[in-house]
C-alpha cells in the first residue's frame, strides 16, 4: 500500500549535486542533499501530534494509526502524556519518504513547555508551522513563530483541521500574513471546509487530489478541479509563478519573456524564497481525517532545507572556526537533550553538524573541557532505540556514556576542539516548596531533582537556608504538576508540595553612587577592602551589566571579579523583598586596598554590601510577570469571560469573533491566574477554554508589594 501511495505522487522537479552516498538505518542510502531534519511546532491542540503519527504511517514506520485520545499515539509516549493528551516532551523519529531521509521531532504546545520547542529550533534545519483552521493564530503560535525566527529556521504552513465547523482557510492565510508578518504562498487549497471538506488541490499541477477513505489516506486520486474552485485556483496558480520568478534573476528575466514558468522552475524558484525566509508554502488538510498529509511530505522533501543548505557552522564568537556538513571534517555535535532512562542512565539527543561518531570513540565536551567515551549510539524512534555503530554529518542521534555532558554543551573532535553557540532559555516564573514525606525519602528527593534538573534547564532547584526548605521553579501551574508526578511514579518519590508562589523580581528605577569600606581585625592578618561603586538602572530585559572603571591601580586589577562576585551573590537576593535582581548596571570607579590585610574575599565582601546599600538608596521595585491571556468561550458568555479577567487585575486588549465563538485577549498578572482553568470551566458549563504566555514584567501595585515585602521578612526571606 504504503509503495501505491509513492508510485502516484509526483516527482520533486529539481536536481541536487552528484555527491557520495552513505548507508544509514535500515540499510537506506542517502545523500546529504536528501536528508531533512525538521521539527512540528505549533500552539497546544492543534494536531500536532495527529499530523506526526500520519507522517510515521504514510511513510512506512508504522503500520496502524495511533490515535492521542487513545493514548495510543506513538511519539507521545510519556504516561503525563497519554493521560493528558497532550505533548510534554520532545519525542524525535526518523522516517523515510521516497528517496528521502526525514528526522522529525514533534515539540510541545504549551507555553509551560517551550524550552522543548527552544532546544529543538536551536539544531533543526526546517520546520511545519501548523495552524487550527478554526483557531487560526493562537497566542503559542506567534511565541513557536518568534523562537523559529530566532534561529532563522525556514518553514512551511500546514492548516489542519479543514473538517472541523467553523474552518476558514482564506482566513487563516491571511492572520499568517498580518498576524506573524510573512509572505504565504498557497501550494493547496481546500475542497469545501467543514463537513463538506472533501479534499485539496494541487496548485502547482492544477489538479484535484481526493483521499480514499477505504485505504485510511494511502491511495489518491486526481480529478480536474470542481468549476466552483477555477477561478480562485487560476488566480492561486497565478500568484505561484509571480512568487516563484521574484527570487531569482533569471526566473524573473525568463517570466517576462514568455509570461510563464514551467513547473521546475516554479519549484526553484519557491525553494530558493523558502530557504531564504522570504516566502512561506501553505499547505492544508485535516490529520485526523487522512487528507492533505502527502502533499505536505511532498512540500518537506522539496522546500525545506538539507543540511548542505544550512552550511557550516562557527564557533561561538569566532566566525573564522567552522565546521562543514561533511564526513571529512573533524567531528563537531551539540547536545539539545537529555532524558533519564531507568536502564541506560543517561541519555544525549546530539545534532552532529561534521565528521562521524561511533560506538567506543572518545570525544571532547570543550564546553566543560572534559573528555568522554561514546557507550552506545542509536537512532530514535520515540521511546524505542535501533542500535548504530556509526553516525554521520547531518544526523540527529543519541548516546549514551557521556554523564558529565548538559543541555547546550559542544561534543566535538579532542584534536580539533571547537564551542558551538549555547542554547538560551527563559528564567522559571512559578515556584513552589517540596519537601519529602518520610526520612526514607529525603536522600531520593535529592536524586531525583538532580536528574530531572539536568533534564530539563528551566526546572530549578535551589534550597533555602534561611528556611531550611528545599525550592523548586518552573514555567508555569501544568510544568511543576508534571515533574512532581514524575518523581512520584518514576522515581518512587512521596513528597508534600507548598502553595505555588510568583517568581517575582526586583529592580530600581533610580541611580545612585556611593562608597563601603569593609575593615576586620581579629589579630594576625586582617581584612580590608574599600569600593566605591555606581548603580543604573537599565532597560527592561538587558539584565546585569558590570564596568571597571578604576584607574590609577587603586584597586588591583585581581581584584575586580571579586567585586564583581559580590554584586552578583546581592543579585541573587535582592535587599527588597529576597527576588532575584534584574536590568541594573554597576560600575567600579574608584576604592583602596592594604598591601597585607586585601584579599578576594574582602573585596567581595565588600562589593556585595556596597550594592545591597545603593540599591536601596535607587528607588527599588517589585516587579512581577504579565502574562498574555486569550480565552475561548461561546459567545452568550463572553461578558463572564471579560468579567473574571477584570477582577484579577487584567487589563482587556481586544475581543474578535471566530465562528460562534469569542475570543477575549487580555494582560493579566501570573499571581492572579492560579486556578483559572477551573474558573473558567464553571463560568462556561466547561465550553470555555484559555492559554496564557508570558508577554513582559511589570510593577507591582505599591499596597501589594509592602503586604509581599512583609511577609516575606515574616518568613525571614530578606537576607542582610
Amino acid at each position: 500500500m504504503i509503495a501505491n501511495s509513492r508510485q502516484i505522487c509526483y516527482a520533486v522537479g529539481f536536481h541536487f549535486p552528484r555527491i557520495a552516498f552513505r548507508t544509514n538505518m535500515s540499510d537506506q542510502s542517502h545523500p546529504l542533499s536528501k536528508i531533512r531534519n525538521i521539527g512540528i511546532m505549533a500552539h497546544i491542540d492543534a494536531g500536532k501530534t495527529t499530523t506526526s503519527e500520519r507522517i510515521l504511517f504514510y511513510c512506512g514506520s508504522n503500520y496502524k494509526l495511533g490515535e492521542v485520545h487513545d493514548g495510543a499515539a506513538t511519539m507521545d509516549f510519556m504516561v503525563q502524556e497519554q493521560e493528558r493528551g497532550i505533548t510534554i516532551g520532545s519525542a524525535a523519529t526518523t522516517v523515510h519518504w521516497k528517496d528521502y531521509q526525514i528526522s522529525l521531532i514533534d515539540t510541545p504546545g504549551h507555553v509551560d513547555f517551550t524550552a522543548e520547542v527552544e532546544r529543538c529550533l536551536r539544531v533543526l534545519d526546517g520546520a511545519i508551522a501548523l495552524f487550527c483552521a478554526v483557531g487560526g493564530v493562537q497566542p503559542q503560535t506567534e511565541q513557536v513563530w518568534r523562537q523559529s525566527e530566532k534561529y532563522m529556521v525556514p518553514k512551511l504552513c500546514f492548516i489542519n483541521k479543514m473538517d472541523r465547523i467553523g474552518a476558514d482557510f482564506n482566513g487563516t492565510v491571511e492572520e499568517i500574513r498580518n498576524t506573524l508578518k510573512s509572505n504565504p504562498v498557497v501550494m493547496t487549497y481546500p475542497i469545501g471546509a467543514g463537513e463538506t471538506f472533501t479534499g485539496v488541490v494541487d496548485i502547482l499541477r492544477m489538479k484535484a487530489i481526493t483521499f480514499d477513505e477505504e485505504s485510511r489516506g494511502v491511495n489518491l486520486n486526481y480529478t480536474d478541479i470542481p468549476e466552483d474552485l477555477r477561478e480562485v485556483c487560476d488566480a492561486a496558480h497565478q500568484e505561484l509563478i509571480e512568487r516563484a520568478a521574484e527570487q531569482d534573476d533569471d526566473l524573473l528575466e525568463k517570466y517576462f519573456n514568455e509570461g510563464t514558468l514551467n513547473d521546475a522552475d516554479i519549484l526553484k524558484g519557491i525553494r530558493k524564497g523558502c530557504l531564504a525566509r522570504n516566502l512561506v508554502p501553505i499547505y492544508c488538510g485535516t490529520a485526523f481525517k487522512n487528507k492533505g498529509v502527502q502533499p505536505l511530505l511532498d512540500g518537506v522533501t522539496r522546500f525545506l532545507p538539507s543540511p548542505l543548505d544550512v552550511g557550516a557552522v562557527s564557533a561561538h564568537g569566532d566566525p573564522e572556526t567552522r565546521r562543514f556538513p561533511r564526513d571529512e571534517d573533524p567531528f563537531a555535535a551539540l547536545a539539545f537533550k537529555i532524558v533519564a532512562d531507568k536502564h541506560m542512565g543517561r541519555v544525549l539527543y546530539i545534532r552532529i553538524y561534521s565528521g562521524t561518531l561511533k560506538v567506543g570513540q572518545v570525544i571532547l565536551n570543550s564546553t566543560l573541557g572534559v573528555s568522554g567515551r561514546v557507550g552506545r549510539l542509536f537512532r530514535m524512534h520515540a521511546s524505542k532505540q535501533v542500535s548504530l555503530e556509526t553516525a554521520h554529518a547531518g544526523d540527529i542521534v543519541a548516546v549514551a556514556g557521556l554523564g558529565k555532558t548538559r543541555t547546550g554543551d559542544t561534543l566535538c573532535d579532542p584534536a580539533a576542539p571547537i564551542v558551538l553557540e549555547m542554547i538560551e532559555f527563559p528564567a522559571p516564573v512559578i515556584s513552589v516548596a517540596i519537601s519529602p514525606s518520610s526520612r526514607n525519602d529525603n536522600e531520593k528527593l535529592g536524586a531525583a531533582l538532580h536528574t530531572l534538573a539536568a533534564e530539563d534547564p528551566t526546572f530549578v532547584v535551589a534550597y533555602d537556608q534561611e528556611t531550611g526548605e528545599t525550592i523548586i521553579s518552573g514555567m508555569g501551574e501544568l510544568h511543576l504538576e508534571v515533574l512532581v508526578d514524575r518523581l512520584r511514579r518514576e522515581f518512587n518519590v512521596s513528597c508534600v508540595v507548598g502553595r505555588p508562589e510568583v517568581a517575582y523580581r526586583e529592580t530600581i528605577t533610580t541611580g545612585a553612587e556611593g562608597s563601603y569600606k569593609h575593615v576586620k581585625q581579629t589579630g594576625g592578618r586582617g581584612q580590608y577592602a574599600h569600593v566605591c561603586l555606581k548603580v543604573e538602572s537599565q532597560e527592561a530585559g538587558r539584565g546585569f551589566a558590570f564596568v571597571n572603571e578604576v584607574k590609577g591601580g587603586n584597586i588591583p586589577a585581581e581584584y575586580i571579579p571579586a567585586i564583581e562576585k559580590g554584586v552578583i551573590q546581592a543579585l541573587e537576593s535582592g535587599p527588597l523583598a529576597g527576588y532575584p535582581v534584574v536590568d541594573v548596571k554597576v560600575t567600579v570607579f574608584d576604592g583602596s586596598h592594604h598591601e597585607v590585610d586585601s584579599s578576594e574575599m574582602a573585596f567581595t565582601e565588600a562589593g556585595r554590601q556596597c550594592f545591597r546599600t545603593l540599591f536601596l538608596k535607587s528607588h527599588p521595585q517589585l516587579i512581577e510577570p504579565l502574562m498574555d491571556v486569550e480565552v475561548t468561550v461561546p459567545e452568550e458568555y463572553m461578558g463572564a469571560a471579560t468579567s473574571s479577567i477584570c477582577q484579577r487585575r487584567g487589563r482587556i486588549e481586544g475581543m474578535v469573533g471566530r465562528g460562534d465563538s469569542k475570543i477575549v485577549h487580555g494582560l493579566v498578572p501570573l499571581s492572579e491566574m492560579f486556578g483559572y482553568s477551573n474558573t473558567i470551566r464553571t463560568l462556561t458549563q466547561g465550553r470555555g477554554t484559555f492559554t496564557m504566555s508570558l508577554a513582559r514584567h511589570e510593577v507591582v501595585p505599591a499596597e501589594m508589594a509592602e503586604a509581599i515585602i512583609e511577609k516575606r521578612r515574616k518568613e525571614n526571606k530578606i537576607r542582610g
